[in-house]
């Protein structure tokens, strides 16, 4: 498929990719998509290009920066051109760039596995490599910690690192035209929106902890002090919609019923606004936080949940997310099915992309 036959996406603001403005002394970054290619400007100036071939399929001209920067800063604005051209066109699994030159920026990206030579002059970036580059979308990422087991409770797992303390995940959204971030909960802001959350007799259901604001406030700063998990708040351009849990599943109470690994992650899920309910959504943040579970950790192979097992809804979510339904059990609060997507088949599948168009809404584009 020629990418200039799609629908051409729209301009897209400074706000796209916020994680990488440090390469830049802190100044935004304004990255521009249309169907002639991409660009990366700063301060009204461009620095940064990559032009389509009309000629060659999936083929764009690499133009670097017109100042000279140092090869680390050129790398990551190479990736964010990159990381644009492929969210807005996501049929592309692969995107093939010819330079007039190596530059250094691109050298180091070949050396570090993140470009692929195809030739004098020519290399290609597949797009399941590039959507595993931590810097891209944590702002905040930082190296593995280093292997060490400890024993918790009579469960021998890694021991594992701080949770974050501010902003951890950031994507813009080109079928919302919006940015998702995931954020830690914070008890003086988020307290009263997880209350009436909790509240709703939907997630009720289904969580089984209505209560009052001490109730929750207790509830959550549970969560805060245990370190195999971490309370989180999604948003869509600054506005609270939903409240996450994400875990080491080695240590939780789901590891007797599987054999959990070492670097597992598990989730716990609540969409609380009605507003943001449906799949247009859904893709955005489900996608979004099994892309941060297998980025967090490059160990990381397997993403698990245990919804109720009567639970259809959010079962035929996960199925068309990618995971695979492995069996029913019972915990001591209900029954439950155990879901697992891997890392080979979220990245292979490029499952950070919605498997088909959220209904009613034209993706990739914005009038």
């Amino acid at each position: 498929m020629n990418p200039m036959s799609e629908s051409p996406p729209v301009a897209t603001s400074t706000t796209l990719f916020p994680a990488l403005n440090a390469s830049l002394a802190g100044q935004a970054l304004q990255v521009d998509v249309s169907a002639r290619g991409v660009t990366l400007s700063h301060a009204g100036e461009a620095v940064l290009g990559l032009a389509v071939v009309a000629s060659l399929d999936h083929t764009l001209l690499y133009h670097p920066p017109a100042q000279p920067a140092v090869d680390n800063q050129e790398a990551h604005l190479i990736l964010t051109a990159l990381q644009a051209w492929l969210a807005c066109y996501p049929a592309l699994l692969s995107v093939d760039i010819q330079v007039r030159a190596t530059t250094p920026g691109l050298a180091l990206l070949h050396a570090a596995g993140w470009l692929q030579a195809q030739g004098t002059h020519h290399y290609r970036c597949h797009g399941a490599v590039l959507w595993q580059q931590p810097a891209l979308w944590l702002p905040t990422a930082t190296e593995p910690c280093p292997q060490l087991h400890v024993n918790t409770a009579g469960a021998r797992h890694p021991l594992r690192p701080p949770a974050p303390q501010t902003t951890f995940y950031q994507r813009f959204i080109p079928w919302l035209g919006q940015t998702l971030t995931l954020d830690p909960v914070d008890l003086s802001r988020d307290l009263d929106a997880f209350n009436r959350w909790m509240n709703t007799p939907r997630v009720a259901r289904f969580w089984n902890e209505t209560g009052s604001l001490d109730d929750h406030r207790l509830y959550l700063e549970r969560q805060l002090a245990d370190p195999h998990t971490f309370p989180v708040i999604g948003r869509f351009d600054g506005v609270a919609f939903g409240y996450f849990e994400i875990y080491w599943a080695r240590e939780d109470r789901i590891a007797p019923y599987y054999d959990a690994g070492d670097y597992d992650r598990g989730l716990h899920l609540l969409v609380g606004e009605e507003h943001y309910r449906g799949q247009a959504f859904y893709t955005a943040w489900f996608s979004s936080l099994c892309h941060f579970a297998f980025l967090d950790d490059a160990r990381t192979q397997q993403v698990v949940c245990e919804p109720s097992f009567d639970n259809r809804r959010q079962l035929s979510n996960f199925d068309r997310s990618g995971f695979a339904r492995i069996k029913s059990f019972d915990f001591p609060h209900k029954r439950a099915t155990l879901v697992s997507l891997s890392r080979e088949h979220f990245f292979q599948e490029h499952l950070f992309h919605p498997l088909a168009a959220p209904r009613g809404v034209r993706p990739f584009s914005r009038s």
